[in-house]
């Protein structure tokens, strides 16, 4: 389970839900000896003193057994597991916590008391579960520890077992679900009287939604634990809660307003394991923006308070978190430059780092806490690897791949993997780097769940810690004698990156997929896949029954993207036609030229891409060879990967909804050739309308789930962004966004109702400076459930956008014969094309179609 995974570049504040932390107030007695034991270990435990902690609940929990108070002896064994499971001795916790529980369940009838240890201790039981990665088990745990609270009458209780499994149903990718449970409880938690335990409560709520990526909820439930944590003057919770919203503004990429909320926090925070946390989190955070002074004065008191806390997971952590950030201030290596970039920095002795990791190691042995002891291991492996000692880094990162697969630690795994990949590859094994980078892959296609969470638990960062691994595997495949398996595997790499992409965009692995060839589609399809690697532009090109080939421009990732830069630019009328056809006719001889021969020969008459970064934004249709646009030769179709093609109905008549704006709205000029566009489709076609004030947002769904409309079309303001919150459709009354697309069609995607055959996006456009804004467009298109999209690049003239859509209706509807979306398209473009008005690309070229072309 990757729920235990401590973070590399930043810590979250523990969250214990309701009833799992020991907590003063939970049950009051009269104070006794062991009382006054279970007190102290409570005091203890909070300041992350866990073996102390330990000592005295054994104690407590001796001295009620000879007293024979079994039910103050279940409680001193249920906060006894948790210490354990806070050491890492798992074993130890297992059996701790079921005795509590036989003990429990030794009684006939249970007071109100007796139930609410009882829920407690199965809180504690599903902790234990869904660390050793037992999720569905502890799922049913929690739910048993809600129904006992409810017994018992404990609101609070019952609060904090619903958060965990919340918790539980994120572990599982099930992130709707936990979104609906978390939402429920915000309303429940506010009806509550203020105490301690409401802080705890809302304090975790609010970091679970942080983990879903709620931010702004996130920050609003945090703020009220911190107002009343404050009323109840209880510093040590106000100080986790402002590390917490500290943490949300480090997400947010507020870096200034993140030290301030750490600095806040670190003042109220105890001495203990969360003031450590705090200065870890400030460190990382100074680290990263390049403040190496300021970051080197924190280091000596890190050091310090680490040395005075007993052996433990989260102290083991800690340590491999403060190595973490001392390696990135440099220390001669190559992976994180920092300040001027030279090669030979010497911020922090290296030697320095590997005690603290070795450290780390030991503890986590003395401990038996194998997870622990892989990731320690993984890190001091890293640590090598930086300093280029490449027999002492395989073997360490070997050691930790090996422990991590014993465990099932897919998480740990994947990190490993990835690391010796890059081992292997420097010492020249390329078949052993392949095998890892494999490896690797492997484990982040069982972690697909877990990878869309913005959970700093995880720290697995898309940008840094996923697409490199997808990258530099297809690097390793497409070497100039690459055979046949090699280039599947780099294909298949490369469409399970598309797809990484996509699950990170909608936070949420909610794409289902399945393998397709291209003969199975289309017989007269090829399918180009451009790949973007850091020294070159590769090629992987498929026909119909035969084999794949492949081809490569030298070119780094910097210069390719500068070039395609320019291209985007030139499109725009103003620029000179001949720089615009220079630089097209440049990106046509790096994806199309090599495979001209073979595309002529084998009769081909759509060209489908799955485009690659920035490749997304152009245009395919305005390629140039020298003499023809590529749409003047082929039909176009772009597709985010064939394991995502959407298999189509057989064509049948269409009728449409054709929803539009043409009058000004706050914010947004009007769009006068809007009303000529729908009425003209409204005219050819079965049509239902609604323009203007008749298009709000409750219409519009009225309309969409009362019939089968075979074409949805929007004519409309609309922004595509790699940012879900900035996607969106205008309506007269407000916006659609991604969540509420994902509402309107729900009915057609689980089938009770015919999905739709086309989306046609009209007037809409990418976000200004986004290099991943199509991912918005192909958000809007897989949340619809269309078969095929039909959507701008950029928002074109209004009456030329009408012109272009009255003919490829015409196209689609009205040719003799039965044509493909993709060729109705292309004609409509080749009569725009033919028009001298309308004739420059910028008109005709930013309409692109995706998903299914027939």
């Amino acid at each position: 389970m990757t729920k235990v995974v401590p973070a590399i570049a930043y810590q979250q504040t523990p969250a214990p839900t309701p009833n799992q932390e020991p907590k003063q107030e939970e049950i009051v007695q009269p104070p006794s000896a062991p009382e006054q034991l279970l007190q102290q270990g409570k005091e203890l435990y909070k300041t992350g003193q866990f073996f102390a902690a330990a000592n005295l609940w054994q104690q407590a929990a001796q001295s009620y057994g000879e007293e024979g108070a079994i039910l103050n002896q279940a409680q001193a064994l249920n906060y006894l597991s948790l210490a354990y499971q806070e050491l890492g001795q798992w074993s130890e916790a297992k059996t701790t916590i079921e005795t509590s529980l036989k003990l429990l369940q030794s009684f006939d009838k249970l007071e109100v008391r007796g139930m609410a240890i009882l829920a407690q201790a199965l809180n504690t039981k599903g902790s234990l579960e869904i660390a050793r990665g037992e999720t569905e088990t502890a799922l049913e745990t929690w739910k048993q520890a809600e129904a006992t609270y409810n017994r018992a009458g404990n609101e609070i209780g019952k609060l904090g077992s619903k958060i965990n499994q919340a918790q539980a149903f994120q572990a599982l990718g099930q992130y709707r679900r936990s979104k609906t449970i978390l939402e429920q409880l915000v309303g429940e938690l506010q009806s509550q009287p203020d105490s301690l335990l409401k802080v705890d409560g809302l304090r975790s709520l609010g970091v679970a939604l942080q983990t879903i990526g709620d931010l702004d909820q996130s920050k609003e439930i945090l703020e009220q634990s911190w107002a009343i944590s404050q009323e109840l003057n209880a510093n040590t919770d106000t100080s986790a809660t402002i590390f917490s919203i500290g943490n949300i503004a480090r997400d947010l990429q507020k870096y200034d307003v993140a030290f301030a909320y750490y600095q806040e926090a670190a003042k109220r925070a105890e001495d203990g394991i969360l003031k450590i946390q705090i200065n870890l989190n400030q460190l990382s955070l100074l680290a990263a923006t390049n403040q190496e002074e300021a970051a080197l004065d924190l280091v000596p008191d890190i050091e310090s308070a680490l040395s005075s806390l007993s052996p433990s997971r989260s102290a083991i952590y800690a340590r491999v978190n403060l190595a973490e950030s001392m390696m990135k201030m440099g220390n001669g290596t190559g992976d994180i430059r920092m300040g001027n970039g030279q090669e030979d920095l010497s911020i922090i002795n290296p030697q320095k780092v590997a005690e603290l990791l070795a450290t780390a190691v030991q503890q986590a042995r003395q401990l038996n806490d194998k997870r622990a002891e892989a990731y320690s291991l993984n890190q001091l492996g890293k640590l090598y690897k930086q300093t280029k000692q490449w027999d002492n880094a395989k073997d360490l990162t070997e050691e930790a791949l090996e422990i991590a697969q014993q465990l099932n630690a897919a998480d740990i795994s994947a990190r490993a993997a990835w690391q010796l990949g890059r081992i292997l590859k420097e010492q020249g094994d390329i078949n052993g780097a392949i095998a890892a980078y494999g490896n690797s892959i492997n484990n982040l296609q069982s972690l697909r769940s877990d990878l869309v969470a913005i959970n700093p638990e995880i720290q697995f960062n898309f940008k840094e810690n996923v697409e490199p691994i997808y990258r530099e595997f297809v690097s390793l495949l497409l070497q100039p004698d690459a055979n046949q398996d090699a280039l599947n595997k780099a294909r298949q790499t490369i469409e399970a990156l598309q797809l990484a992409e996509l699950d990170n965009f909608f936070k949420d692995a909610c794409l289902d997929t399945k393998p397709v060839q291209i003969d199975d589609i289309d017989v007269k399809a090829a399918v180009i896949y451009p790949i973007i690697l850091s020294d070159r532009l590769e090629v992987v090109f498929s026909l119909p029954k035969q084999p794949l080939r492949h081809y490569s421009t030298q070119l780094s990732a910097q210069k390719v993207e500068k070039i395609l830069q320019k291209l985007y630019s030139s499109l725009y009328p103003g620029y000179s036609n001949e720089e615009r056809l220079k630089l097209s006719q440049e990106v046509y001889d790096w994806l199309i030229r090599p495979a001209q021969a073979d595309l002529q020969k084998n009769n081909i008459s759509t060209v489908v891409f799955v485009p690659d970064g920035f490749l997304r934004s152009l245009p395919m249709a305005a390629l140039y060879d020298g003499e023809n646009y590529l749409i003047e030769k082929y039909s176009i179709a772009l597709s985010s990967g064939l394991q995502l093609f959407p298999q189509a109905l057989e064509r049948q008549q269409l009728n449409v909804l054709a929803v539009g704006l043409t009058e000004a709205r706050p914010g947004f000029s009007a769009l006068p050739g809007v009303e000529a566009e729908v009425k003209q489709i409204a005219a050819d076609l079965n049509s239902e309308v609604l323009l203007d004030r008749k298009f709000t947002r409750e219409a519009f769904q009225t309309e969409v789930n009362s019939e089968s409309f075979r074409v949805v079309h929007l004519a409309t303001h609309g922004q595509f962004s790699s940012n879900p919150e900035e996607t969106f459709l205008l309506t007269w009354d407000g916006q659609l966004n991604i969540q509420d697309f994902d509402v309107l069609f729900q009915k057609r995607r689980v089938g009770l109702l015919k999905p739709i055959e086309l989306l046609v996006l009209s007037a809409c456009q990418t976000a200004s400076g986004d290099k991943r804004a199509t991912l918005g467009l192909a958000g809007l298109a897989l949340r619809s459930g269309a078969y095929s999209t039909l959507a701008s690049l950029w928002s074109v003239n209004d009456q030329s956008t009408s012109v272009l859509m009255s003919d490829f209706y015409r196209q689609l509807t009205q040719s003799k014969s039965p044509i493909t979306k993709a060729e109705s398209l292309r004609q409509a473009q080749l009569t725009m094309l033919k028009n001298p008005k309308y004739n420059h690309p910028y008109f005709w070229a930013s309409f692109i179609l995706i998903g299914n072309w027939l």
